[in-house]
């Protein structure tokens, strides 16, 4: 007995399996060699590379929801969701349609990517983090377990977010019409590490391969290459030389 639905219109390349329940939408395009779980939704139009695990349960390429008063969703177009080469997709995750996923990425189960998001090659998602529409996040970037990245941010190569860190866009905190001109998230320089449960307030920029310590508090502009403690978040010292970036023999491939 069939147990999935399969648009008439979609796609599965050489090689590519899938579990019971699966839902693949119109014109769904899925690449060669994949391997997809049980339950798995995967909305209209959506690319899916070669050699993607996606495990049970995950839904691909939803349509966002907007309340009446949402303030950062918007109506509108947006284009397929594309997954690239090589990637893994954990279970329960959720992948907005408008998010472009590059190769060999890593999102693991029950995290959360919105509409307009980009996330470059070999980043790692970690478990129930939530990235919030319009990001940007670079290549071989670490996002640790319940990190929440807010809608606007930009987050650079190879930065590493831990466990719990939250940011913010609104200085408003809901309050009046004038936040609407405001919305700005976190701008996360090249290199720069954030430790576990710090939270960086809306706008703030932490510079290339500054450390924000644990529970720290960001109010102001972290600069590069220095190491930011405390509530409100003060510098402390220099970043040690042999823990910048560019001392490492990391090297992209």
């Amino acid at each position: 007995m069939n147990t999935s639905q399969i648009a008439a219109t979609a796609r599965l390349g050489a090689n590519s399996r899938h579990g019971h329940f699966c839902v693949f939408g119109e014109r769904v395009q899925i690449g060669d060699g994949c391997v997809i779980g049980h339950h798995v939704t995967i909305h209209e139009e959506t690319v899916v590379g070669n050699n993607v695990r996606i495990d049970d349960g995950a839904v691909i390429g939803k349509r966002p929801m907007r309340a009446a008063n949402s303030a950062v969703t918007k109506d509108g177009d947006l284009s397929p969701c594309t997954i690239g080469n090589d990637c893994i997709i954990g279970t329960h995750v959720v992948i907005y349609r408008g998010a472009t996923i590059s190769d060999k990425v890593l999102i693991a189960d029950m995290a959360t990517v919105r509409e307009q998001v980009t996330i470059g090659r070999k980043t790692i998602v970690g478990r129930g983090v939530a990235i919030e529409n319009q990001c940007t996040i670079g290549k071989y970037v670490k996002l640790e377990t319940n990190a929440y990245i807010t809608a606007y941010s930009e987050i650079g190569d190879r930065v590493f977010v831990a466990p719990c860190v939250a940011t913010s866009n609104d200085n408003f905190v809901g309050r009046t019409m004038e936040r609407f001109k405001h919305f700005k998230g976190a701008i996360i320089k090249r290199g720069a590490r954030i430790g576990v449960h710090a939270t960086i307030l809306p706008g703030k920029t932490i510079g290339e391969d500054a450390l924000i310590a644990a529970g720290a508090l960001v109010t102001t502009d972290a600069p590069d290459r220095k190491i930011v403690v405390g509530v409100p978040g003060k510098v402390f010292r220099d970043v040690p030389e042999d823990q910048l970036l560019d001392k490492q023999d990391w090297k992209d491939d």
